[in-house]
């Protein structure tokens, strides 16, 4: 991820296409350590894709077509009664975590 970054980096701060030794450059000026085989395999991913732009629209094509989780459908009857049984749950986890304060132990965590 690092190698990435300093990639994006290096394009936003102008430089279009950064070699290995300007992400290199970058990510030892942080002091951190640098695999030379990563870069290398970051660059090769990138080579003959076109732009950054273009690809991190064809990134954000490929995640619009990604589920996103949420309440199943099944009427207004269904999520009507969804929502009182997380009601429920909420109040008994609120209960619970009364019941297990620090306070009742006599301590607290960065005491």
């Amino acid at each position: 991820m690092k190698y990435l970054a300093a990639y994006l980096l290096l394009v936003q701060g102008g430089n279009a296409s950064p070699s290995a030794a300007d992400i290199k450059a970058v990510i030892d000026s942080v002091g951190l350590e640098v695999d030379e085989a990563r870069i290398n395999a970051l660059l090769s991913s990138l080579e003959g894709k076109g732009s950054l732009d273009e690809i991190i629209a064809a990134g954000a094509q490929k995640f619009a077509s990604v589920p996103a989780g949420g309440v199943a459908t099944g009427g207004a009857a269904a999520a009507g009664a969804s929502s009182g049984a997380a009601g429920e749950a909420a109040a008994e986890k609120e209960e619970e975590a009364k019941e297990e304060s620090d306070d009742d132990m006599g301590f607290g965590l960065f005491d």
